[in-house]
């Protein structure tokens, strides 16, 4: 069992003395790590920490250093797949297959970063295109912004974190790192990789603690110029109530819906779905939660769904084999199969699982239901999935956007005019096409609209995030000399 602690400018703070909170692996039990928890002190001297380290080191370090190192630890990580992979297993109870793909975006994250990093350009302002510009030059240029404060959740631990980590880093910032108390070890490895592959002390600082004691004062720190959260929607709100004039970038949930219309791919969309709604047991922000399917093939969909859902292999998340391991904790889990009830009382059906044992909730089908049942109408984070019948175009649109949520969609059709006539009218903040809601990769736009958040993350968005604008103007004599 690890003994682990916050790492401020490169030292780790692990005294005996410090309030202990212990990481269990959610399918046994098994204690893997306990935890040497920050005080407000320790976030205090983080923030100091990185705010001195941003104005001696990083705003000196050429644009060339900041990728070398971004390239190492891709490197390094690389090397290092399996060791990360099983400690994302353990802490997270995801299953080893997806842990060790979620190692893998991670290395390809870091890449992004480290070839964007010396391609943050500017711009020439045509200034005489105003009246009196003339004999003068305008330059824009993007600078770091300073200290980012990242908090981020348990069910991505590497690759959710290092969608901030990274391109601060490549934009040239220091970053305060608040992980998830369920998932800190994988962050903890993580910065550790950082410095093996030469990042310099204080760039960034690991603050392992709770959200009330070291979250919420990393928020309304003066020397904090930008926070970017993923979690849940109360905290998000909170966060945007109380950072003041940051900058602040929030990926705050989802119940995301995919639509099949009646000349979709039956087989293929039931396939993909399956994978869509319970990788990582539901776990998942843009996790397909509707399905919205057209009455001419809902039976047969429905058929080929229950089919495919019953073929799942529930386990240990340690076994290759193992496709649903455990919820984060058996409180999840409990949490969810209350939603299922509280749904079955309302006059849904269980076509398929609903029982829970401890973390394990088994992939749930539900039909019959209505859009003001809980596991419709809030983010149900959980394996469950609801299969409603449509009629029409504008009917199956107004259901997808009846909610307070819009991050991502798919919509399933081979009518390429539909396809993008529906992509337009959804209120989402992407649209995929023949692809499942759940399917993200790490260089696109990614961010919700109405309460799923505020901003882009994918690595050039992040960056543009993470910098501000500098405009230089320039008069140039014309007396000759």
């Amino acid at each position: 069992m690890m003994k682990i602690g916050s790492i401020i400018n490169g030292q780790e703070r692990i005294e005996e003395n410090r309030q202990t909170m212990a990481v269990h692996n959610p399918f046994d039990n098994e204690k893997v790590a306990e935890l040497k928890l920050a005080a407000k002190k320790d976030l205090d001297d983080a923030v100091t920490s990185s705010f001195e380290t941003f104005h001696s080191v990083m705003k000196a370090m050429p644009a060339h250093e900041r990728a070398d190192i971004l390239r190492k630890t891709a490197d390094l990580l690389e090397k290092r797949t399996d060791e990360f992979a099983t400690t994302i297993c353990k802490e997270a109870g995801k299953p080893i297959k997806y842990s060790r793909g979620e190692v893998e975006r991670s290395i390809q994250v870091l890449r992004f970063a480290s070839e964007l990093a010396k391609n943050i350009t500017g711009e020439v302002v045509p200034m005489d295109a105003a009246v009196g510009g003339q004999h003068r030059i305008g330059l824009v240029k993007r600078e770091p912004l300073g200290v980012v404060g990242a908090i981020t959740p348990f069910n991505f631990p590497l690759n959710l974190s290092l969608h901030k980590l990274a391109p601060a880093l490549a934009a040239g910032n220091t970053v305060v790192f608040k992980p998830a108390e369920k998932t800190p070890i994988s962050a903890y490895k993580l910065v550790k990789l950082f410095q093996e592959a030469g990042l310099p002390d204080g760039v960034i600082n690991l603050v392992i603690g709770t959200g009330e004691e070291v979250g919420a004062p990393l928020v309304t720190h003066d020397h904090v110029h930008k926070i970017s959260f993923t979690g849940s929607l109360a905290v998000g709100k909170n966060i945007r109530e109380t950072a003041g004039f940051k900058k602040v970038t929030l990926e705050l949930g989802s119940n995301s819906p995919n639509i099949l219309f009646e000349d979709s791919d039956i087989e293929d969309a039931a396939t993909e779905l399956v994978k869509g709604a319970f990788a990582f047991s539901g776990q998942v922000c843009i996790s397909a939660q509707r399905i919205y399917v057209h009455q001419q093939i809902y039976d047969n969909f429905l058929s080929s769904y229950i089919q495919k859902i019953n073929a799942l292999r529930i386990g240990d998340p340690l076994d290759e084999k193992t496709d649903i391991g455990p919820m984060i904790n058996q409180e999840e889990a409990e949490r969810a199969k209350q939603w299922i009830d509280d749904a079955v009382e309302k006059g849904a059906k269980i076509e398929v699982g609903g029982e829970q044992d401890g973390a394990v909730l088994t992939p749930t089908l539900m039909t019959n239901v209505d859009e003001n049942m809980k596991i419709i109408a809030q983010e149900v984070f959980a394996p469950i999935v609801s299969v409603i019948p449509f009629r029409t175009e504008e009917e199956v649109i107004g259901y997808s956007n009846n909610s307070i949520y819009g991050l991502q969609a798919g919509v399933f059709t081979k009518d390429i005019n539909r396809a993008m006539r529906v992509a337009d009218r959804l209120e989402m903040g992407g649209v995929w096409i023949n692809e499942i809601s759940t399917y993200r990769q790490d260089n696109h736009p990614y961010g919700g609209v109405k309460q799923s958040g505020v901003g882009r993350e994918g690595v050039k968005y992040a960056i543009e995030d993470m910098t501000e604008t500098k405009f230089i103007g320039i008069k140039i004599d014309q007396n000759k000399q």
